[in-house]
């Protein structure tokens, strides 16, 4: 009985651990015009696939990409009366770590973009570092995280990052080249890499955490994931993940720790590898190339 017991009392460890991730996007709601669909059509195609999937996302929201317009205010309401959280990503995308960014100009950006984003609905004091960069000094660094605890807004940390928008900007390439281009190569360089990246970070929350954590991914508001998002959380589910809300990944104990050291512009799970002193360990370069193995396989491909 108590073998049966402790068997029973394994398999329900094991599902409690079952490997999850959360889907978020940054950059949205874009209004510039793309190949293919336009604004409308691409948020709209967004929305579609993560209803049909059932997936619960956030959206981050850069404003001066549309959503400071009546047209793509429009756009992000949609996110957030679809269910969806609604997060800040600064008005317009500055990089922190730049020498020409001041911490106080990065401060008004988010407090101006909120000006926004707080008459959303879905809306959450959730911000999102441009670039995934922190800022380049400690003064910068230190700053924000007193700013961001002084206004009640969460760093909304990313552990499972992609180059989605290096693969969305080749998308473009082809398309505008020749409309009628076959995709098919492209989509599948999109699958494989979201799948190469799941995988690696998967396997170092194990190494670093012990345990497989609840992933947040990094993928952009953008045409590539309007055209084939539904496939890559099918993917997901064909790879045995289950699909949870960011709001119930954030509450996982390995966002509430801020890093010692950072790696700027890459996922936390990287920055808790450096103040752990891992270092560079094998498979490091893949997690950091921007896709270039993907870009140049498709160049290959003659693409």
């Amino acid at each position: 009985m108590k073998s049966i017991l402790g068997a029973l009392l394994l398999v329900l460890s094991a599902g409690a651990q079952a490997q999850s991730v959360a889907f978020t996007f940054d950059d949205g709601p874009r209004v510039a015009q793309t190949p293919l669909l336009s604004p409308q059509q691409r948020n709209q195609a967004l929305l579609d696939a993560l209803a049909a999937q059932q997936v619960s996302a956030a959206l981050f929201v850069t404003c001066d990409n549309g959503a400071n317009q009546p047209a793509g205010y429009a756009l992000a309401q949609a996110w957030g009366r679809a269910g969806h959280a609604v997060g800040n990503h600064t008005m317009t995308h500055l990089d922190l770590n730049s020498a020409k960014v001041t911490l106080a100009q990065y401060q008004q950006e988010i407090t101006d973009c909120d000006k926004i984003t707080s008459t959303l609905p879905g809306y959450q004091k959730w911000f999102r570092f441009t670039f995934l960069r922190e800022g380049n000094t400690p003064e910068k660094r230190d700053g924000m995280r007193a700013f961001l605890k002084q206004t009640g807004y969460r760093n909304a940390y990313v552990s499972l990052d992609t180059s989605d928008w290096r693969l969305d900007e080749k998308l473009v390439q082809v398309l505008e080249k020749n409309p009628q281009a076959d995709l098919a190569p492209i989509r599948l360089a999109y699958l494989s890499h979201i799948r190469q990246r799941a995988l690696a970070y998967r396997d170092l929350s194990r190494q670093l955490e012990g345990r497989d954590i609840p992933q947040v991914i990094l993928m952009h508001h953008n045409l590539i994931n309007a055209l084939w998002l539904k496939d890559a959380i099918q993917q997901f589910k064909d790879m045995g993940w289950t699909i949870t809300t960011p709001a119930l990944a954030f509450a996982d104990p390995v966002y509430q720790q801020p890093p010692e050291k950072s790696v700027a512009g890459q996922s936390l799970l990287l920055s808790i590898a450096r103040s752990q002193g891992l270092g560079k360990f094998p498979g490091w370069e893949r997690l950091v190339d921007d896709g270039d193995v993907e870009i140049e396989a498709l160049k290959q491909q003659g693409l």
